[in-house]
């Protein structure tokens, strides 16, 4: 950030008085301008057996699958951010479920929150930002092609917890890929 969004003055990146971390603040009109992390929302849409992924027609990891879920809009809730999503990427219309896992992803300033859901009719087709849409089994799900950890993790734990039968909430951080 290089000027203030108030009045459009030079900002400066310190610590402001009372606060603990370096800020952009605006000497001229005294606004500090916050950067928090952003939010992911999204669900898991359930059909008998398979589940609902799309691939990606943007950037990053443009064709990779992954599930439905993108950042969420001022003034909506964790439910409607995932039924928007859900709606915008893969013209699918679901009803949601329990949390079913959130990833903390400092390294690039994400937290993922995503939700169990139930397809209510096969109705789907790819949106702007999704190549395709298709329905898979646990076993055609392709592990090579998912585009994010965070959509993996979920993944292979939703797949341990069927296995189980018993459904339970994740949390976890993902961290950067180590370079070799």
């Amino acid at each position: 950030m290089k000027f203030c969004s108030h009045c459009g003055a030079p900002v400066v990146l310190r610590v402001p008085s009372g606060d603990t971390l370096p800020r952009h603040v605006c000497d001229a009109c005294n606004a500090i301008h916050y950067q928090n992390p952003r939010m992911v929302v999204g669900c898991i849409p359930e059909w008998e057996d398979r589940i609902l992924l799309c691939r990606r027609a943007i950037e990053p990891r443009h064709g990779f699958w992954t599930v439905p879920a993108g950042y969420m809009e001022n003034g909506e809730t964790t439910y409607q951010g995932a039924i928007r999503e859900t709606l915008e990427e893969a013209n699918a219309r679901v009803e949601v479920g329990p949390l079913y896992a959130l990833y903390n992803i400092p390294h690039i300033n994400q937290v993922y929150i995503l939700f169990r859901a139930r397809l209510l009719d096969l109705d789907v087709k790819p949106g702007i930002e999704t190549l395709e849409v298709k329905l898979f089994a646990e076993h055609e799900i392709p592990w090579d092609r998912i585009a994010f950890a965070s959509v993996r993790n979920t993944l292979v734990r939703y797949y341990e917890d069927r296995g189980k039968g018993e459904y339970t909430f994740h949390m976890g951080t993902i961290e950067p890929a180590k370079k070799a």
